[in-house]
């Protein structure tokens, strides 16, 4: 039985690998049709359970960033029909999910202060989009769930003592060795890939750094980093500094293109 069911999860995991736009080894195990009507129906009870922004300006404001962006994707993402939400919440947020859907609370638009800033966020949220990290997620957590049903099946059948303590200990150590990691990764990756969409559609690459020093500002406290499924905002602002040469090569292309965006609130 156990060789059995480790043979079907090395199937599963074999017949699931891609390679992410930066060149990652990804397993994801659910089609993309899956996913985009999961997206579609979490974004739609979000809109049915937070308030909307009926204001004009920020709507367009956003809006205009977001056609920017989508410009630059790869075809059958530019080619997909978005849309774009301003919900009225107070945290700096914002957020894409498959099919084509991008919130942003308006809390953000305190934060980032111009069209760089906030196409940094949206480049990013987008960024984890076309890198598919849900199915990423959604593929990882049933694989680490089903890795730890075998283990537990194979200490009840051989009548492993101290089991439950065992079971508890490998939770924990899935949880911070492997999943927190997993999604700093994926954190680190939509930062690079935003960073080059919003260079791409001609907005100023320092944005992103300059919007992750606002962030610094805010304050409150924050897990340490290895308990966190984010990586630090110092260490972001390293990274993204990391990739500015290039980012801003892709910059000055996109003004020679005649790429400069000018999205106003």
């Amino acid at each position: 039985m156990k060789k059995v069911v480790a043979c079907m999860l090395v199937a599963l995991t074999l017949s699931g690998c891609k390679t992410s736009p930066t060149g990652r080894t990804q397993i994801m195990l659910y089609p993309e049709q899956q996913m985009d009507e999961m997206g579609v129906a979490s974004f739609d009870q979000i809109k049915s359970e937070q308030a909307i922004e009926s204001e004009q300006s920020s709507n367009q404001y956003v809006s205009c960033i977001a056609d920017a962006l989508i410009a630059q994707l790869p075809n059958k993402y530019a080619s997909q029909k978005w849309e774009v939400v301003v919900f009225k919440d107070d945290s700096a947020n914002a957020f894409a999910l498959p099919g084509g859907k991008i919130g942003v609370h308006t809390g953000l638009l305190k934060v980032a202060k111009n069209q760089h800033q906030l196409a940094a966020v949206m480049g990013h949220e987008v960024g984890h989009v076309i890198a598919q990290h849900a199915n990423e997620r959604v593929s990882q957590s049933s694989l680490l769930q089903a890795g730890l049903q075998v283990s537990n099946a194979v200490m009840q059948m051989n009548n492993i003592e101290y089991r439950n303590t065992i079971m508890q200990g490998l939770g924990v150590g899935a949880q911070v060795g492997i999943a927190l990691p997993f999604s700093r990764s994926h954190e680190t990756e939509a930062d690079i890939i935003g960073l080059e969409l919003m260079a791409k559609a001609g907005f100023k690459p320092i944005g992103a750094v300059e919007l992750w020093q606002n962030m610094e500002k805010l304050g409150g406290e924050r897990p340490m980093e290895f308990l966190s499924t984010h990586p630090s905002p110092d260490n972001r602002i390293q990274r993204l500094n990391n990739k500015m040469q290039s980012a801003n090569s892709l910059y000055q292309a996109a003004k020679q293109k005649g790429l400069s965006p000018n999205c106003k609130i």
